[in-house]
């Protein structure tokens, strides 16, 4: 394994930002190519066009990000989630990231205990801080320039992960085996006293100290008389002595009530009321019905009759 645990063969992508000298980006290119010793197999991308790439699902066995010396590279959700995606089952990702050491004083800067949070957010596992040290002068002044941040408590982590030995979306059957156990053999110890107190032999029965009580003698003589059908039956709402019947009235006086006051009529005051309106009161119940012949039953609107 060479630096940055590259090794022959693999297939290797470099994010480097616009703050990443071309010197040193150029250096890290040229060791690493050396480093899998094939052609084609070291791809350089920026990270603020990682997202437009072309490059497909599992392309990567490692990915170095923000490792150019003098990189001030701030790695969204979105280019961890692109990192994760190009990335092969179980491939490496290395990167490093200018922290802030206490939060709230610029937002768009991590601190040192949310940038391993981002990577596992993103779906990589494995996720362990390497390094952390402070930056030099000059390498402060530099990310303050790029990022416009003004405090003074910056510092440089590296950080890897990996991606899981499996592809996003795949899927794999699951064996499930629904067999019972088999059960302890031989029956559970049972405690003898216990048993014991819980036994009854038949001697017991026959123990002349043992008096047994016939249920029968247990009643009484008002226990054996026959009840009266009509004590068991429930008082209606009359017997009662309510003009109202019940919410759950069972008697038939609801079905009384309700049939007295369908039937009810208005009494006519004048004995005009059938001749028509013509002939009719003011407060006749009967305006603005047609003519009727006398005796025939009328049957009002209830509106008609609280008017009345």
């Amino acid at each position: 394994m060479g630096e940055y645990g590259v090794a022959p063969g693999q297939r290797v992508a470099i994010i480097w930002d616009s703050s990443s000298p071309v010197e040193a980006l150029k250096d890290l290119v040229d060791r690493i190519q050396a480093l899998v010793g094939a052609e084609n197999r070291v791809s350089v991308e920026n990270v603020n066009q990682l997202s437009q790439s072309a490059h497909r699902e599992s392309s990567f066995d490692v990915v170095l990000s923000g490792v150019v010396p003098g990189s001030a590279a701030q790695h969204s959700a979105e280019v961890l989630a692109e990192i994760a995606r190009i990335l092969k089952p179980g491939g490496r990702v290395l990167l490093k990231e200018p922290v802030a050491a206490e939060p709230g004083k610029n937002s768009g800067i991590k601190t040192a205990a949310k940038l391993p949070t981002a990577l596992t957010l993103s779906g990589l596992v494995e996720v362990k801080e390497l390094q952390k040290e402070a930056l030099t002068p000059e390498e402060a002044q530099s990310v303050r320039e790029h990022l416009g941040y003004q405090g003074n408590d910056l510092l440089v982590v590296q950080i890897e992960g990996r991606k899981p030995n499996f592809e996003v979306g795949s899927s794999s059957q699951l064996k499930l085996s629904f067999a019972k156990k088999p059960g302890p053999s031989g029956k559970p110890s049972v405690d003898p006293a216990a048993a014991k107190l819980w036994t009854l032999s038949a001697n017991d029965m026959n123990d002349e100290e043992m008096d047994l009580l016939d249920s029968d003698e247990l009643l009484d003589s008002e226990d054996l008389k026959k009840p009266d059908p009509a004590s068991l039956r429930a008082p209606s709402c009359k017997e009662m002595g309510k003009k109202k019947a019940c919410k759950n009235c069972t008697c038939g006086l609801a079905e009384e009530l309700e049939q007295e006051k369908r039937s009810s009529q208005p009494k006519s005051a004048c004995g005009n009321c059938y001749l028509g309106d013509a002939f009719r009161c003011a407060s006749c119940p009967y305006l603005g019905m047609p003519a009727f012949k006398p005796g025939e039953k009328v049957l009002l609107k209830e509106n008609q009759l609280q008017d009345a």
